[in-house]
C-alpha cells in the first residue's frame, strides 16, 4: 500500500470545486486566490485521524505522521500526505507556561490538525492539478471529485449579521491598555507588545458563503476556510508564516508596519511612500525580523539564516504592508514539525521578547484569541510545508462570528493612531459583512 498522486482535469476554480464538501467536518481549503506570490490551492477532505487536544501536540503530530505509507508519485507534488489544518494562538501554551488571565469563552479546540492521505492541488503556475491519495483509493477519488464538477452542486449563499459588530474593548479601553503597556515597554519588559481587540456579532447562515463575501473583497494570498465539528474558521492572511521546500528551504515573511490605501493614485502611493521610509514602522520591522532570525536559527543549520528582504510594500486592498524576508536551511526537511515547534506562535503577532509579550497579551486582553493570530497550513511527510500568520481571521462558533484586530506597539508608538490602525486592517472585513445586516433588515 502506497500513497500516490495522478494528474486529473479539473477546469473550475478551486473555491467552486470546495463548495461540494464545505459542509463536511475537517473539510479544508488553503487559497491563494490567484495573487501572484502564491503558487498553490490545496483541498483536503476525509483525514484519517485527528488531533484536538493541545498537550505535547508536536510529539503527538510526529507520531501520527509516522503511520502513513510511502508515497510513489511524482516528485513535483508538494504535499504527499501529511499533517494539514489549524493551530490555535493558545497552541503555543503546550509549548510554554503561560498565564491564564484572559477568558475562554469559544468553545473550539486549541488544536485542529488532521492527518491527511488525501488531497486536490492545483498549481497556478504550470496549471496542473493533481489528486493525492491511497493507491488502492485513488480511482475512486478521481470518480468522486469529476462526478462534483459534472453535478456543479452550489455551496450556501446565505449568510447574515443579526447584530452588528461589538468589540470587547471600547476605544477608551483600548487607549488604557495602550498606556499599560507603554509602562511595561519603558520599564523594560519588552521592545514590543502586540496589542488586539475582539469584534464578535451573531449570525445566521453558513460561514462558508461569508469566506466567500470576504474573499471577493481581499483576496489574500494566504487564505483559508476549515470546517471545524462545531464551527469554522475564514482566513484572509496576507502573511506567510513558514514555508519549507523539498530541500529544506526555509522562508519566513513577517508583517510589520501599515497604511491605509488612499482613495486616488497619487494619495496611495504617497502612503506607500511614508510607510517605506517611517523610521517607526521599519524599527518594529527589524525587531520582529531579528527574533524570527533567532527562531529559524534554534533548528536551521548555522551561518544559514539570511535577510534578502528587508522593509519591502506589498499592497492589498485595504491596506499597504511592510514585509521583509528571512531565510535559512534545514539539515532536512524532516525537520519541519520541528521548526513549526520552536517558532510558534510567529512572533509578528506576539511581539519582543515572545515569552514576556505573550504574558502581558494574556493580561491585557479580556479574552484568548483562539485561531487568531495562529496558524493554517500543511506539513506533508516529506518535509514540504506552508503555513500562514492568522491575521485577518475570523472564527464561527455557536451561532457567534468573531474577528480581531490588532498591532504592534512600541515605545514611540501613538495610541490613537495604533487603535485606527486596527480598524484600517479590517476595513476590508467588517463592513463587508454588515452589509449582510443591512440587507437583511432593509
Amino acid at each position: 500500500m502506497s500513497i500516490t498522486a495522478v494528474s486529473i482535469d479539473l477546469k473550475v476554480e478551486f473555491a467552486e470545486l470546495f463548495a461540494a464538501i464545505a459542509d463536511e467536518p475537517w473539510a479544508l481549503l488553503l487559497d491563494s486566490c490567484e495573487h501572484p506570490q502564491s503558487e498553490y490551492d490545496f483541498i483536503f477532505r476525509q483525514p484519517e485521524q485527528t488531533l484536538t487536544v493541545n498537550d505535547n501536540w508536536p510529539e503527538q503530530l510526529r507520531q501520527l505522521q509516522a503511520q502513513l505509507p510511502a508515497y510513489d508519485g511524482p516528485a513535483t507534488v508538494p504535499f504527499r500526505g501529511g499533517l494539514a489544518g489549524a493551530f490555535s494562538y493558545d497552541a503555543g501554551r503546550a509549548l510554554e507556561h503561560l498565564p491564564s488571565q484572559a477568558e475562554r469563552d469559544i468553545a473550539l479546540p486549541e488544536v485542529a490538525i488532521g492527518l491527511y492521505s488525501q488531497a486536490l492541488i492545483r498549481c497556478r503556475k504550470s496549471g496542473a492539478t493533481w489528486l493525492v491519495g491511497r493507491s488502492d483509493e485513488i480511482t475512486e477519488l478521481s470518480a468522486f471529485w469529476r462526478k462534483q464538477l459534472e453535478q456543479n452542486t452550489p455551496g450556501s449563499e446565505y449568510f447574515q449579521l443579526n447584530a452588528d459588530w461589538q468589540s470587547n474593548m471600547s476605544r477608551a479601553d483600548y487607549l488604557q491598555k495602550f498606556v499599560r503597556v507603554q509602562d511595561y515597554l519603558h520599564a523594560g519588559d519588552c521592545y514590543q507588545i502586540n496589542l488586539a481587540q475582539r469584534f464578535s456579532a451573531p449570525f445566521s447562515g453558513d460561514p462558508w458563503a461569508a469566506y466567500l463575501q470576504l474573499r471577493a473583497a481581499n483576496q489574500a494570498p494566504f487564505s483559508g476556510f476549515m470546517r471545524l465539528s462545531d464551527g469554522a474558521i475564514l482566513s484572509h492572511s496576507p502573511e506567510r508564516f513558514l514555508h519549507v521546500s523539498a530541500t529544506g528551504l526555509v522562508q519566513t515573511k513577517p508583517i510589520k508596519g501599515t497604511r491605509p490605501r488612499g482613495k486616488d493614485s497619487q494619495t496611495d502611493s504617497a502612503l506607500a511612500h511614508e510607510l517605506q521610509h517611517a523610521a517607526k514602522d521599519r524599527a518594529e520591522n527589524v525587531m520582529i525580523v531579528d527574533l524570527l532570525r533567532n527562531d529559524l536559527s534554534r533548528v536551521c543549520q548555522p551561518g544559514s539564516v539570511q535577510v534578502p528582504k528587508l522593509f519591502a510594500i506589498e499592497s492589498y486592498p485595504a491596506v499597504h504592508h511592510l514585509v521583509s524576508t528571512v531565510e535559512g536551511q534545514l539539515e532536512s526537511p524532516q525537520q519541519a514539525l520541528e521548526l513549526v515547534a520552536a517558532c510558534f506562535p510567529g512572533g509578528s503577532i506576539t511581539g519582543a521578547p515572545k515569552i514576556r509579550a505573550m504574558e502581558i497579551i494574556d493580561e491585557l486582553e479580556p479574552h484568548r484569541r483562539s485561531f487568531y493570530c495562529g496558524s493554517l497550513g500543511y506539513i506533508s511527510q516529506h518535509g514540504e510545508t506552508d503555513t500562514n500568520i492568522a491575521i485577518r481571521t475570523l472564527v464561527a462558533c455557536n451561532h457567534t462570528i468573531y474577528c480581531w484586530a490588532g498591532g504592534g506597539l512600541v515605545v514611540d508608538s501613538d495610541g490613537a493612531a495604533e487603535y485606527q490602525e486596527t480598524l484600517d486592517k479590517v476595513a476590508k472585513i467588517l463592513p463587508v459583512l454588515s452589509s449582510t445586516l443591512e440587507a437583511g433588515s432593509a
